[in-house]
């Protein structure tokens, strides 16, 4: 399965700007999945009463271009829902089928936590014979949650993660991997945001051993997964099986 990031330059809270920056990076492009940055639709911004999704915008976008490019998406935006704002990560399939997480872990030292809604809920989703468990940027500070329990095979992180902390960034991406054996796609964003942070080209994919797998091409990152490859490497080293035993109370 072929898997190809988008590192965009989000424009601030401009929906439209962005939709169409989008679709320009997507000419003569093909992959199985594309994955979008966190709130790819609007930046990482915390005046959730203005820019939140209420009529479902980035959702609708994402089934269109899933539709006309015949490929599954994922990213996330903020969403107005019930009187309430979510950081949403969605998946969208070209048959219009979608699979949402709300992101758990906000991060309180921007705020998030008292404008956002943790979600309550680990979300896999199955596509091609992979099953990818979906997480949102500041989740990768949290290995328990993100435990693998034989219940799938990559992890797929966006992000808006600045340059000031990419080391930590780069470092746990390749943690998860290897302590959960699957493969770990994490996309960042690129350029300034409206908070004047500056976010480096840091999107990577790392297989089961910490191995860099993706290749980069102008502002796109693509890596194959290959579940045979995942599989013997999972048979010769059943290191899953001797995990600790624990539930989460969410």
């Amino acid at each position: 399965m072929k898997v190809t990031g988008l590192n965009l330059d989000i424009v601030w809270k401009d929906k439209t700007g962005n939709f169409k920056a989008i679709e320009k990076e997507l000419q003569n492009q093909e992959a199985d999945l594309f994955l979008l940055p966190e709130m790819f639709s609007t930046g990482f911004c915390m005046d959730a009463s203005e820019v939140s999704d209420r009529n479902e915008e980035s959702l609708e976008f994402l089934k269109k271009i899933s539709k006309e490019k015949n490929t599954a998406f994922s990213g996330s935006a903020p969403v107005e829902q019930d009187g309430r704002f979510y950081n949403r990560m969605y998946f969208v399939q070209p048959d219009g089928e979608t699979l949402f997480y709300n992101k758990r872990h906000l991060f309180s030292f921007s705020g998030e936590d008292k404008v956002y809604t943790p979600g309550k809920e680990r979300v896999i989703v199955s596509y091609k014979g992979v099953r990818f468990l979906l997480q949102v940027c500041y989740d990768l500070r949290f290995p328990v949650f993100a435990r693998n329990n034989n219940d799938y095979d990559a992890i797929l992180y966006v992000a808006n993660w600045p340059e000031k902390r990419v080391g930590a960034w780069e470092h746990l991406l390749k943690a998860r991997a290897i302590e959960n054996l699957s493969f770990v796609f994490g996309l960042n964003r690129i350029g300034t945001d409206g908070n004047n942070l500056f976010y480096q080209e840091s999107s990577h994919c790392f297989f089961a051993d910490g191995k860099e797998i993706s290749h980069k091409n102008g502002n796109r990152v693509s890596a194959e997964l290959d579940m045979n490859e995942l599989e013997d490497f999972r048979k010769h080293f059943q290191f899953l099986n001797d995990r600790d035993d624990f539930s989460i109370q969410l």
